[in-house]
């Protein structure tokens, strides 16, 4: 890859994808074109202090539309292509998996196809560069029990959700370009990710907004599932480090070295906002009367069906073949993540409003 390369980032609009995409601008010399489909998730406002960025292009393609991303790779003669599109929700994809199918499945294999087209086209120079990187979730491979040895990069896969499956599915297909097609592929296994820009439907939002709001707080089952979280910037160096220079054909695990109970997390972010906005100040709080910690909202509801016990990342792959390892740890990146949203309300509060919706429009 040259020195200043055009990389199709897909689903740059949503949480990973934002995070990835001010970091390829401000980190690296590439020109970034963010497709995505600007579906409930994808939010254009995450970036609009980058939209005239000059190495920044927006285009909203539907990933799954064969002539559209043909035309994607014919305008833009990308480098490098970053897939980060994806339908991601577990609860969602239980109650409409046709969306799953569509985007991760389908959409996977239009953009493989696409990409091997185009380099059957492109010289050789452009050819011998490129590279396509899957990116994809630890949840294609089942659950551990609590002993379990951590997922390693030849971990039998055993998804559980319509989710977990779909992503299985575009996992199988990134291969089998690259075994079949001999298309430059590269595939990532990630751990739940956290902080800022991610939409407020995952754990980790859910908890600080429903606390500052003074809602109950959703907790399934007796909240001991374990899930390895990964701070999204740590994520998104170990992509570029994996595309720059991982080898081709490989799988790359990247986890957090991160392991907590969803109780202990949760509990873990009602502390930060004890200290932060103690319940006594906070006036939507101060509402319910006699509120001595947000700990207090947490409610056990019942579990959702085929729920994981745990995840665990192997990483040591990706430390020991290039140098990467998590900067934030338990301590610093939940800080950082509870910080931002305080710092950031005009961001969630248009989303959870609906506003962001309308201004994507050009009608707010």
């Amino acid at each position: 890859m040259n020195a200043t390369p055009i990389i199709l980032v897909t689903g740059g609009c949503g949480f990973i994808g934002t995070n990835l995409v001010r970091f390829l601008l401000r980190e690296t010399e590439a020109t970034v074109v963010n497709v995505d489909k600007l579906t409930y998730a994808g939010n254009i406002r995450s970036l609009a202090d980058v939209a005239d960025h000059p190495r920044y292009r927006f285009c909203q393609v539907d990933i799954a539309d064969t002539d559209a991303v043909g035309r994607l790779f014919a305008e833009h003669r990308p480098d490098a292509v970053l897939h980060l599109a994806a339908e991601s929700h577990v609860d969602r994809s239980i109650d409409g998996p046709d969306a799953f199918i569509r985007t991760n499945v389908l959409g996977t294999f239009t953009l493989l196809q696409a990409a091997r087209k185009y380099l059957e086209s492109t010289d050789h120079a452009r050819r011998s560069g490129f590279r396509f990187l899957h990116v994809s979730t630890d949840e294609v491979y089942g659950s551990l029990g609590p002993t379990d040895p951590a997922f390693h990069e030849q971990t039998r896969y055993d998804p559980h959700s319509p989710y977990s499956a779909s992503k299985a599915a575009s996992d199988h297909l990134a291969r089998a370009w690259y075994d079949t097609y001999k298309l430059p592929v590269l595939v990532t296994n990630c751990s739940n990710n956290y902080g800022p820009f991610q939409f407020p439907e995952k754990l980790i939002p859910v908890v600080i907004l429903k606390a500052l709001r003074g809602e109950t707080i959703p907790v399934y089952g007796k909240g001991e599932n374990v899930r390895d979280w990964l701070f999204v910037e740590d994520h998104v160096r170990a992509l570029w480090s994996v595309l720059t220079r991982g080898s081709v054909g490989e799988t790359y695990n990247i986890g957090g070295n991160n392991e907590m109970r969803n109780i202990d997390l949760v509990r873990h972010l009602c502390d930060l906002l004890d200290e932060w906005v103690p319940p006594q100040t906070n006036p939507q709080v101060r509402e319910r009367g006699g509120l001595e910690s947000y700990r207090q909202l947490i409610t056990f509801v019942a579990d959702r069906p085929g729920h994981d016990l745990r995840y665990a990342i192997d990483a040591r792959k990706i430390h020991q073949e290039l140098g990467w390892e998590p900067i934030e740890n338990a301590a610093s990146g939940f800080r950082k993540t509870v910080q931002w949203y305080l710092d950031h309300r005009e961001w969630w509060q248009e989303i959870l409003s609906g506003e962001y919706r309308l201004n994507r429009l050009g009608l707010g």
